[in-house]
């Protein structure tokens, strides 16, 4: 069994019982960063064997991985904070368990999107999380070319040193919206700050940035110019994302239609020319 592990995102106490259990009684636990996952176990005195699997080796160590699983290990996957997967490692171990068809199972826990848009004020239904943006100053424009139609609330991670820059590409992209950033979450210097986009520039240009940041930007609002131009293109492709996930056409179909603003009859017609195109 592999068990994928949600682990604090800062505050030590932030960890499941669950998980405290499971870390205990695996025969070896794969983390991102050894360093750091041994001052965790340390603090709960566990002391199970490690790995290092981290995104120069993850190739390698998912194979070996998948062999030990196969000879019956119980192993648990941990990143440095929050879920493995999202924005960290795990993603390909995770497809690699599944294709061999072994048994592996997540332990729910803290995570920073969740934290950061809850506290942030924008959470009225969907939001989007995005995670890093790219580092090209065209592949930047071309993600948020896509993203400034969308309703809902934008969730991005970002490095300190990125700040400034990615808060400027953000407001020339999408526009002076409303936004908030949250730094350090459930540490002791957690903080939040809350403006436009331009005030908030001009309080980095002015201010080091320090510790990791979650930035959650306003979504477009259902009478902008933006959202009435949806293309067919972009529907569909959102529809296809939603039903990769599992859900069923009338659902993604809400879920679509709210996050773009539009209405949910024009949703269903390009719904309807998805089967038509799939057929």
């Amino acid at each position: 069994m592999l068990y994928i592990c949600a682990t604090p995102i800062g505050n030590l106490e932030d960890i499941t019982l669950r998980v405290l259990r499971i870390l205990k009684e695996v025969d070896l636990i794969v983390a991102e960063d050894t360093r750091h996952t041994r001052k965790l176990l340390s603090h709960y005195q566990i002391s199970q064997p490690l790995m290092s699997y981290h995104k120069f080796n993850e190739h390698q160590q998912s194979d070996q991985i998948v062999s030990m699983l196969k000879e019956g290990k119980k192993i648990a996957l941990v990143s440095d904070a929050g879920i493995p997967g999202i924005s960290d490692p795990g993603a390909e171990l995770i497809a690699k368990v599944i294709a061999a068809d072994l048994p592996l199972t997540v332990l729910p826990g803290a995570n920073a999107c969740i934290t950061a848009v809850v506290q942030s004020g924008f959470l009225t239904g969907p939001f989007y999380f995005h995670g890093f943006l790219p580092r090209k100053q065209s592949q930047i424009a071309a993600v948020l070319s896509s993203l400034k139609i969308l309703a809902c609330p934008l969730v991005f991670y970002e490095a300190p040193h990125r700040i400034p820059a990615t808060l400027k590409a953000l407001q020339e992209h999408l526009g002076d919206r409303r936004c908030a950033i949250s730094r350090e979450l459930t540490k002791k210097f957690e903080e939040t700050k809350r403006g436009l986009l331009s005030e908030l520039i001009e309080f980095y240009t002015h201010s080091t940035p320090r510790g990791e940041f979650v930035i959650v930007v306003e979504g477009s609002g259902q009478d902008s110019d933006a959202v009435r131009e949806a293309s067919p293109e972009i529907v569909q492709s959102l529809l296809k994302e939603q039903l990769s996930l599992g859900l069923s056409k009338k659902d993604a179909v809400k879920v679509v239609a709210k996050s773009l603003g539009v209405r949910k009859n024009e949703v269903y017609q390009q719904a309807l020319a998805l089967d038509l195109n799939d057929g």
